[in-house]
């Protein structure tokens, strides 16, 4: 055994594994709810530029360009996302697994008639107005730009069934621009299991909701996120997720991360 990671889980079931009370950020688990300005101000919005704007991409193809099929609709450009590069990202900003988001917010702007720039400011219309729909404790910047919200995991876990139904619909039809083609944990629980969304975010957080109303919220303790997979696996009930074998460079199969023995 080379590493041990502690995982922590609530559910709003009141399932719990861990320190339910332990408070984190929410990263980019949050990005479903900051989407809802965005999705609210626009009647035709494509399934595609839903599910962008609700992801950390992995700057494949079809996610780019539905980054900036979004930023059309802003009337923006690449150089209006306020998210910076990214290291070993392509296309400079519009690379950055978090332009969908940017470029959505962008978009909000444009509709509710609100200056595009700084956008991405705690005290700008559009931010106050996600603080409002988070509804989150104390505050700090995420790694693109924008405010990020604190809170416990119990209260983490109930935040993703507060996702409008269309915005629900739209990740469920697109999960792979969510996370990503292959190996991105919310997107494979979306395709694998009816009913459930679901986001990672950055240090190890995990957040999902169903649609009979459950949610629940995962935070590996040291930032882990490869221990995310074998911990969803096991609460939820995803065999396919109990084994996540690790890789060399050469592609080749040379352990595995799994749940320790009871």
């Amino acid at each position: 055994m080379e590493a041990v990671h502690r995982v922590h889980v609530a559910a709003t079931d009141g399932r719990r594994f861990g320190d339910a009370d332990l408070v984190c950020f929410l990263r980019s688990s949050s990005k479903p709810i900051q989407a809802i300005p965005f999705v609210e101000a626009y009647a035709d919005l494509g399934d595609d530029e839903i599910a962008i704007a609700c992801a950390s991409h992995r700057a494949e193809p079809a996610q780019l360009d539905a980054v900036r099929k979004v930023l059309a609709r802003a009337g923006a450009t690449v150089d209006d996302l306020e998210n910076g590069l990214q290291e070993c990202r392509p296309e400079g900003k519009l690379g950055h697994n978090c332009s969908g988001k940017h470029a959505g917010m962008l978009a909000a702007c444009r509709a509710h008639g609100w200056e595009l720039h700084p956008y991405r400011d705690p005290g700008h219309p559009l931010q106050r107005q996600i603080a409002e729909l988070i509804g989150g404790g104390a505050t700090a910047i995420d790694g693109c730009g924008v405010p990020t919200f604190a809170m416990s995991l119990r209260d983490a876990a109930a935040m993703l069934t507060r996702a409008p139904e269309r915005i629900r619909a739209a990740m469920r039809a697109r999960p792979e621009l969510v996370g990503g083609s292959q190996d991105a944990t919310d997107t494979d629980l979306m395709r694998l299991r009816d009913g459930w969304i679901a986001k990672g975010g950055a240090e190890g957080l995990f957040c999902a909701a169903h649609e009979d109303g459950r949610g629940i919220a995962f935070k590996s303790e040291d930032g882990a996120y490869r221990a995310i997979r074998a911990a969803v696996g096991h609460v939820l009930g995803v065999d396919e997720f109990l084994h996540t074998p690790i890789s060399n460079s050469r592609g080749e199969a040379v352990g595995v991360v799994e749940l320790a023995p009871a």
